[in-house]
């Protein structure tokens, strides 16, 4: 019973058109605690090829109900720290805290509504 969210952690630039980013990890902290698992194989002084799936690691929560989700993954990715490469961690952030999001109000064009793009 409750609630789990999974979010992907991408080597890519959101600001870039989610450009990929490849390159060398010179920092990382994987967060954890209750409710919290990550899956993930990199490591530090990991190198992200340029020829590569993106996603680097993914990030389950399970909580009482969405809204405790909805936290602990924000706290999570709040602790996730990648030094060395771009990710995706500060524009998923933004979607946890989006008011849609958080209503459960959204589709397959949800990123293009709510952020353009």
């Amino acid at each position: 019973s409750g609630h789990s969210l999974e979010a992907r952690v991408n080597a890519e630039n959101p600001d870039r058109n989610f450009m990929p980013c490849p390159g060398v990890i010179q920092e990382i902290h994987i967060p954890g605690g209750n409710g919290i698992r990550v899956d993930t194989a990199v490591y530090c002084g990991y190198r992200v090829p340029q020829n590569y799936d993106s996603m680097i690691a993914k990030v389950i929560v399970h909580g009482k109900d969405r809204n405790d989700s909805i936290t602990k993954m924000k706290s999570a990715l709040a602790e996730f720290v990648i030094v060395g490469i771009d990710t995706n961690i500060d524009f998923l952030l933004k979607i946890l805290d989006n008011d849609r999001f958080i209503k459960n109000e959204y589709d397959t064009s949800f990123i293009t509504k709510e952020f353009g793009i």
